[in-house]
């Protein structure tokens, strides 16, 4: 087997509305190159884009702006360098949007539907020629473990982008369990070897690609890994921007793994004299979970009828929490204890002293919520067992000593997501001061 790349220059600058196909059949009738079935034509994204219509004004805000319209999810940030998600689920830098080979104040936006674009370009390419063939839409992407950029597949069709070999054996006789060839990527990759930004080769032909098994044609955006299976979605500085509070769960029960990784995690926090004065209280089954809600109910209504609140807004209030507290997968009740405090014989800094452990137990719960979050779990923090902490601790069965922080619901993130907080100046907004 042996795979031959051919460069296909002359190709025009494309314009909006240009055919493809017929330039591109152009270009292989004056560089002598006759299609052959089984070769597939590798396009780069920007001429794509460019004859879509897909090349826009950089307009007034410049191209941070197109940037945040092209992103559906921030992974990372450094600087003014971008690592995003586009709509199409593709992971790049700024979302895809590019200043380069464009007249001067324009930029160029990833294809609307890049296998769309690959299906189109394909059938024209076929029925002029006859031909069998693949069609692969190509962009340069950098990687998160090594340097420098590399063709990638966004579109594609007619040929399997991935390549499902788990279940054959290797040269050896032993079974293979979890590869699968990323084909369409490839060939991506190979075409880099004569496409060029600066040489004006937008477009080439391989030849002799051969699927290493029996595969049905799939799109380039079967390469898109599921976010269940991602175990690097985004970035330790994103995850603690983008960490919101969530009062409605996704379908399924959280994971007893999860719940450990979390409470490893919020053991991290910071704590004084060397201690680790925490309790995290994990309700996954229903008796404990209605066996607090109860007690807290109790006492909720209790001390609002002492305050004369009306019946209507205290049956208000405790349908909020049965709805947020008794229908999440799980609540975490976080407690902290005093017991190693130094004792001081002056009231202020005993109260200091008291108030350190009450500061460890936030900075847990906050690596916990952040625990949650980077293991794309949902959660919400709650105030109730601050009100109830005697009744919390029976209804846990809880020493006097602990003192609960509250709740903390989780359960799996919704489809729909909160939208993005607004971006926060906090030196402008008063949170900061530099001094």
């Amino acid at each position: 087997m042996s795979v031959e790349v051919l460069p296909v220059p002359g190709i025009p600058e494309v314009r909006a509305g240009d055919s493809l196909p017929g330039l591109i059949l152009g270009a292989l009738e004056r560089a002598g190159i006759v299609l052959e079935d089984g070769d597939v034509v590798v396009v780069t994204q920007k001429v794509v884009s460019k004859a879509e219509g897909r090349a826009v004004p950089a307009g007034p805000d410049g191209k941070a702006a197109r940037v945040a319209a092209e992103t559906r999810r921030v992974v990372a940030r450094r600087g003014n360098l971008v690592i995003a998600e586009t709509r199409h689920g593709l992971v790049c830098a700024n979302a895809g949007v590019d200043a380069s080979n464009v007249a001067a104040g324009f930029l160029t936006l990833l294809p609307e539907d890049p296998d769309a674009s690959a299906t189109a370009i394909r059938a024209g390419l076929e029925a002029a020629t006859g031909r069998r063939l693949g069609l692969v839409v190509t962009d340069t992407f950098g990687r998160a473990w090594r340097r420098g950029l590399v063709n990638v597949a966004i579109g594609a069709a007619g040929l399997p982008s991935l390549v499902d070999l788990r279940g054959t054996t290797d040269a050896g006789g032993m079974v293979l369990e979890a590869t699968e060839m990323a084909l369409a990527d490839e060939v991506a990759a190979a075409s880099g070897l004569v496409i060029g930004k600066a040489d004006r080769v937008p477009v080439a032909v391989v030849r002799g690609v051969r699927p290493l098994a029996p595969s049905p044609d799939r799109p380039a955006r079967d390469l898109v890994r599921p976010p269940a299976e991602d175990l690097f979605r985004e970035s330790p500085l994103q995850a603690i921007h983008a960490r919101r509070s969530i009062r409605r769960f996704g379908d399924g029960p959280v994971p007893r793994e999860a719940l450990v990784e979390a409470a490893r995690a919020a053991c991290t926090a910071p704590a004084p004299h060397h201690t680790r004065p925490w309790l995290f209280v994990a309700l996954t089954s229903p008796a404990p979970r209605r066996r607090l809600l109860a007690a807290m109910a109790a006492a909720w209504t209790a001390d609002l009828r002492a305050d004369e609140v009306p019946e209507t807004v205290i049956a208000r209030r405790l349908a909020r929490s049965d709805a947020l507290l008794g229908e999440a997968p799980a609540v975490i009740v976080p407690c902290v204890r005093t017991r190693d405090a130094h004792a001081y014989p002056d009231d202020e800094r005993a109260a200091a002293e008291r108030d350190m452990f009450l500061l460890s137990g936030g900075a847990a719960i906050q690596n916990l919520l952040l625990a949650l979050r980077a293991q794309g779990l949902a959660s919400c923090w709650v105030s109730s067992t601050l009100f109830c902490r005697q009744e919390t601790r029976e209804a846990l069965g809880l020493d006097d000593e602990w003192i609960p922080l509250g709740s903390v619901a989780v359960g799996p993130a919704p489809t729909e997501g909160p939208p993005p907080r607004p971006d926060l100046d906090p030196e402008a907004e008063g949170f900061l001061r530099l001094d």
